[in-house]
């Protein structure tokens, strides 16, 4: 069995913030340019044009999924969308001018982490993975996770297959040794009632699709000011993804409101996804992923923000190498 890596302590894993932030910003070689957009078809998305705003070199896609059929779904899996490969996704990465990205294990697969991994020593790397494991996963499993990319652990509480919540805390206190994170995908609903175990998980928390709360309630729902407490404890970090994720509007702008407020209060711990290929959207209903990451300006106006939310901000979660 191979020796684990040294990781952060807790201590370590308490101090996200500043420092760490200057150091991934330093990281950054200026050397190195970002890739110039192009007007591509992508597979799994609407459009063809390339983002209206210049990208920061570096930028990172926080959050897609890959599915390939050769690879069995798990028998209770409710969610089984179409074929999307890394191929499919190096398109939308040349149309959008990104750069690195963070594969996320789906749901379909359960616990059943071989595309993933099979996927991420494929993308090379400036791809990492956030896997689905219970909590009675080996050592030996963990480390080979981690040596091909994955640096967090996935709860879906809208499809848990494979997994329960009950595994969430023992299993955090495995992941924080290991300097990793666990992400929880849900609406606010089922945040809001498994907010006493998500305040005490021993390891970073990272919430998927900026927590989903529903309009119009937006900001009044009352999973808001929990969602506010775990920002101020420090420890935990949003996604701004999955814009069209209860949204009433086609412009999106009620879920900007949610966007924007998260922006003032931690703009440090944000970082953006695409959610491509859009699982939950129907084949002839994918929305158009520049439209989407257009959006990013509305919410964080200055190339410093956007800077922190497309590059520092997730080479500081996610351990990426400088370029």
């Amino acid at each position: 069995m191979n020796k684990p890596p040294m990781v952060p302590s807790r201590r370590h894993l308490l101090g996200w913030g500043a420092s760490a932030l200057l150091s991934a910003c330093a990281s950054h070689s200026p050397k190195t340019t970002a890739p110039q957009p192009e007007a591509l078809a992508v597979p799994h998305s609407a459009g063809q044009a390339p983002p209206n705003f210049a990208l920061p070199t570096g930028a990172c896609d926080c959050h897609h999924h890959v599915y390939d059929h050769r690879y069995p779904a798990h028998p209770s899996a409710t969610l089984l969308p179409a074929d999307a490969s890394l191929a499919d996704y190096r398109l939308l990465q040349r149309r959008l001018g990104l750069q690195r990205h963070v594969i996320v294990q789906p749901s379909t697969y359960g616990t059943d982490n071989r595309l993933l991994v099979d996927t991420l020593r494929s993308a090379g790397p400036q791809a990492r993975g956030v896997a689905v494991v219970g909590s009675d996963v080996s050592e030996v499993a963990l480390q080979e996770l981690h040596e091909a990319g994955v640096r967090g652990v996935r709860f879906n509480l809208s499809f848990l297959v494979g997994v329960s919540v009950d595994m969430m805390g023992p299993l955090s206190r495995r992941l924080a040794e290991r300097g990793w994170h666990l992400q929880v995908n849900g609406t606010a609903d089922l945040l809001l009632a498994h907010q006493a175990l998500l305040s005490q998980l021993a390891c970073p928390l990272v919430i998927d699709h900026m927590g989903q709360l529903p309009q119009p309630a937006g900001l009044k729902h009352p999973a808001y000011p929990v969602y506010q407490r775990w920002l101020e404890g420090g420890r935990t970090w949003f996604k701004l993804s999955g814009a069209y994720l209860g949204s009433q509007r086609m412009d999106y702008a009620d879920v900007g409101l949610v966007a924007q407020a998260l922006v003032r209060q931690a703009p440090e711990r944000l970082v953006w996804g695409s959610d491509w290929p859009h699982p939950t959207k129907k084949t002839d209903a994918k929305p158009d992923d520049s439209a989407l990451l257009n959006l990013l300006p509305q919410w964080a106006p200055t190339a410093k923000l956007q800077q922190a939310i497309l590059v520092d901000n997730p080479a500081v979660l996610y351990g990426y190498p400088s370029l």
